[in-house]
């Protein structure tokens, strides 16, 4: 029997470089997508939306702007994703920024079981405050893995710490890291797929994912829309002309992610609905992208 599936919403902007992500969760819900996935036959619970907060200037922390803010977030984030794997349901996160990907987490953990992350990006997150630019977008899995330099509060929101090893995480599509974010993996033993690997064979690039994520007990994605190229689909906060995947290439390989039997949750992050030139159309064909890929689990 299928399970049915919890979404929930993490309108937050606090971790980002500006506001505009903190306005996603309202969008989806807007255009149809629970709608949608009913339509598609999936069991839908929708449990709302911690609070909202807006990205501001942080002076006091410019570091690591809005860090008790990133945190407080995270913590209701996982609060939720602990009630909804408790109650039998695979969870869908709308967010906000990258760094609701850390609630994900440290909800999934709570039960004691071993966890899988998939980190679809072309960024690798592991900044921290002394090497990023006060974003902490840009830090999120180094906050996962506890790398050196790692914010206290935010690295402890899980059950443990830290929340995830090295091995436990696999940077997707990946297309950008810095000489001490390299350092990170080197040292943690974090997996790699590049970009061109993903353009080269996205089915496959997908099913080798799966398989190394066989020795967990779940699999978690987390997708930053960036991901996507920007002249292909304009919506992420980065505006930059970076060479990302295309729609259909990030459809393919979440159906391949979203099918896999270990698959319990996915986490969607960066979403701006300002940056988009129609809103309503470029809702329709997400929403359409997410309805198919969660209807292939429903079947």
């Amino acid at each position: 029997m299928t399970r049915a599936l919890s979404v929930i919403g993490a309108p937050s902007s606090a971790g980002a470089y500006a506001p505009g992500q903190e306005k996603a969760p309202e969008a989806w819900r807007r255009h149809g997508l629970l709608e949608r996935l009913s339509a598609g036959g999936v069991v839908v619970r929708d449990r709302g939306d911690v609070d909202t907060f807006r990205w501001r200037a942080d002076g006091g922390r410019p570091d690591a702007m809005n860090a008790h803010a990133v945190a407080a977030t995270g913590r209701s984030v996982a609060e939720r994703v602990a009630s909804a794997l408790d109650d039998g349901d695979d969870v869908l996160v709308l967010g906000g920024d990258c760094t609701v990907e850390l609630g994900s987490i440290a909800g999934a953990l709570e039960r004691g079981r071993s966890v899988a992350l998939v980190y679809i990006d072309l960024d690798a997150d592991l900044k921290v405050p002394a090497t990023g630019e006060g974003a902490i977008d840009w830090m999120g899995v180094a906050h996962l893995v506890d790398a050196p330099g790692a914010d206290d509060e935010i690295a402890s929101l899980g059950p443990r710490r830290p929340m995830l090893a090295g091995s436990d995480v696999l940077l997707f599509a990946q297309d950008n890291i810095t000489d001490s974010e390299a350092a990170i993996v080197a040292d943690t033993g974090i997996t790699v797929e590049t970009l061109a690997d993903v353009h080269g064979d996205p089915t496959a690039a997908a099913r080798r994912v799966v398989q190394w994520a066989a020795g967990h007990d779940e699999l978690w994605v987390h997708v930053d829309i960036d991901v996507l190229s920007w002249i292909d689909f304009p919506i992420a906060e980065n505006s930059r002309r970076a060479d990302g995947l295309t729609l259909d290439e990030l459809a393919t390989v979440l159906g391949e992610l979203v099918a896999a039997p270990a698959w319990r949750g996915l986490t969607m992050c960066e979403v701006n609905p300002d940056h988009a030139p129609d809103e309503a159309e470029s809702f329709r064909r997400l929403v359409a992208v997410l309805g198919g890929v969660l209807d292939r689990r429903a079947q």
